[in-house]
């Protein structure tokens, strides 16, 4: 019998369980990520056009703004996303995957912001591009050493530097949204190594421990105060090759938001799905922005509002982003462009106008780096490469041997086929 939806008996009765109303794409989440990476670039326009705080900081009493909020969303969506991906796929081929959804598209984000918006910046501000070439910090400098997100060089041309002392620039950084990517990759190889381990398959309660422990280490800290900012709990970098240094405070709730949307997804048979529940978490969620301790109650009732959401929502949203995916590319546009239009005078239309040209350009953007770069790079993914070796007189029953990626199973050759085809 194939599987149906269950009946539902009431405005407040359970829907079903996530298992059974969040499979394949018939959901909200295309709208939810161009919402939350609309909401970045939102966020970001006060200090870098207008040296105010990001947007609802101060409302939020300093927990948290209206960017970093999408941030902490992000990664409860693809906490359940990326897990779903690591139990289902091979350690490497779930890796290759990963490394082609980000990889690409920041590589050419940092080519066009080290060689278009630079210069264009460079020459607004100078009236020439006379120094910008010689200048140590070179665009090709700027892609090489942030291949990683690593940030090791956050200058091209000497726009930000010169910039800046001509109190032009006020937030001296090319693209301040990339800080994430590196925490997001961090979590990813901790899906990488549960799943190699076969936690995410045998022992999901281990990811339960995992939580419930950083949550507890956050719980500590915001017992000194209930309006807790993790940017000002002092602990010592991180170092780590190729992507810089990663600050413990701030990857504890980024561990704790990605945590809670694994634990959807390996319990999701036992996670119901519930209207009164949704309304709820959306109450606590809201409540604690205002009144504290978010970061203890608030963030898991908004990784519930979220998922609840993605299913609730009507139809029309549903078909919002479900194809062409460009939040991505929003999300890490938006920052170049930002400081581009500010160069450009933007800011006399005002803070909305301003917002509104930012999205627009970076939305172009972003759908051009879908089109062009990411989409691409996806069709690709499981891509098989067979390969022959150089063996002396094979006999008429000998199969090729082929190379296969990291993550695929090789299948045992039949004693009646001559050849086998590498499986997906």
């Amino acid at each position: 019998m194939p599987n149906r939806r269950p009946a539902t008996r009431g405005v407040w009765r359970s829907r079903g369980t996530v298992a059974e109303l969040f499979s394949g794409r018939d959901n909200s989440l295309g709208f939810i990520r161009l919402v939350m990476a609309s909401s970045v670039i939102v966020s970001h326009a006060g200090p870098i056009a207008f040296g105010t705080e990001s947007m609802f900081n101060a409302a939020f009493h300093g927990q948290t703004n209206l960017g970093n909020l999408s941030v902490y969303g992000f990664f409860v969506l693809s906490g359940v996303l990326v897990t779903r991906s690591g139990a289902r796929l091979g350690v490497g081929r779930f890796l290759w995957h990963r490394a082609l959804r980000l990889l690409p598209g920041l590589w050419v984000c940092l080519l066009v912001t080290g060689f278009v918006i630079a210069p264009l910046m460079y020459h607004r501000l100078h009236g020439g591009l006379a120094g910008f070439w010689h200048d140590r910090a070179t665009p090709l400098g700027f892609l090489r050493h942030n291949l990683l997100a690593g940030q090791y060089q956050s200058e091209v041309g000497g726009v930000m530097t010169g910039g800046a002392r001509a109190g032009r620039i006020l937030v001296p950084e090319f693209n301040g949204s990339l800080w994430s990517l590196r925490y997001e990759m961090l979590c990813y190889a901790g899906v990488a190594l549960l799943a190699w381990s076969g936690v995410l398959r045998r022992a999901r309660r281990v990811v339960l421990v995992i939580t419930a422990w950083f949550a507890l280490i956050e719980l500590g800290d915001a017992l000194d105060s209930r309006y807790l900012d993790p940017v000002t709990v002092v602990r010592p970098l991180i170092r780590i090759p190729h992507m810089g240094g990663v600050s413990p405070s701030l990857l504890i709730p980024l561990i704790i938001a990605f945590g809670l949307g694994a634990l959807i997804e390996l319990y999701r048979d036992r996670i119901r799905v519930n209207d009164l529940w949704g309304v709820l978490a959306g109450a606590v969620f809201v409540t604690t922005l205002f009144q504290g301790w978010f970061f203890v109650i608030g963030l898991p009732a908004f990784a519930y509002l979220l998922l609840w959401l993605a299913i609730r929502l009507p139809g029309p949203f549903r078909r919002i982003g479900a194809r062409h995916d460009i939040s991505y590319g929003l999300y890490i546009y938006g920052f170049p462009v930002e400081q581009l239009l500010l160069v450009l005078g933007a800011a006399k239309y005002g803070p909305v106008g301003y917002r509104v040209l930012a999205v627009g350009l970076s939305a172009a953007l972003a759908a051009l780096s879908w089109h062009l770069i990411e989409r691409p790079a996806l069709k690709v993914k499981d891509i098989r490469i067979p390969l022959r070796r150089n063996r002396p007189a094979p006999g008429p029953d000998a199969r090729p041997d082929a190379v296969v990626l990291p993550g695929q199973r090789q299948e045992q050759p039949q004693p009646d086929a001559s050849r086998q085809r590498v499986p997906g």
